[in-house]
């Protein structure tokens, strides 16, 4: 197998058990221990959980038109101008299952030699933001959406060791 033929899932080996801890820990939430805050002026729990669902969502689907127009319904970036979430713990499971399997499907299908694959914006973004995002390659996009599961993985690893909760890593 030559090096660019290296398929992606073996590259990123080891999300999946992030993963896999993710939603094991998130279907044992109580309604109340969604809405307890990570930290002091930080967001809930629940609010933290759907905030890493909704950036896999709108990186990986609106970026890269990965996944189904279905899994468009778990992500709500509203929420976050509100500071919470309104949704139990089986509605964030599912939506943390649903943005997995577009991940790991992404993964499954493309190989290193894919990964300086360019994007361009998405037409929906505004101008603004167009400017901002500016293009991205598959490999940044998927780094991203990596560090990005877990720098949140850790604030909620923070936040449940705050409230006394058992954590989640290692």
């Amino acid at each position: 197998m030559t090096e660019n033929a290296l398929p992606l899932e073996v590259v990123y080996a080891g999300w999946d058990n992030f993963q896999k801890r993710l939603v094991q820990v998130t279907s044992g939430f109580s309604a109340e221990e969604l809405a307890l805050p990570v930290s002091p002026n930080h967001w809930p729990i629940g609010m933290l959980i759907q905030h890493i669902i909704s950036d896999r969502i709108w990186w990986f689907h609106l970026w890269m038109n990965e996944g189904g127009p279905e899994i468009s319904s778990f992500m709500h970036w509203e929420e976050e101008e509100e500071g919470k979430s309104v949704h139990p713990a089986e509605e964030l499971v599912a939506g943390l299952q649903a943005s997995w399997e577009m991940i790991a499907a992404t993964l499954s299908r493309y190989t290193v030699a894919d990964l300086g694959q360019i994007f361009p914006p998405p037409p929906s973004l505004s101008e603004r933001e167009r400017q901002l995002f500016g293009e991205n390659t598959r490999q940044e996009i998927i780094f991203h959406v990596l560090r990005h599961d877990l720098h949140h993985g850790g604030e909620l690893a923070v936040g449940m060791g705050t409230h006394g909760m058992p954590i989640f890593w290692g």
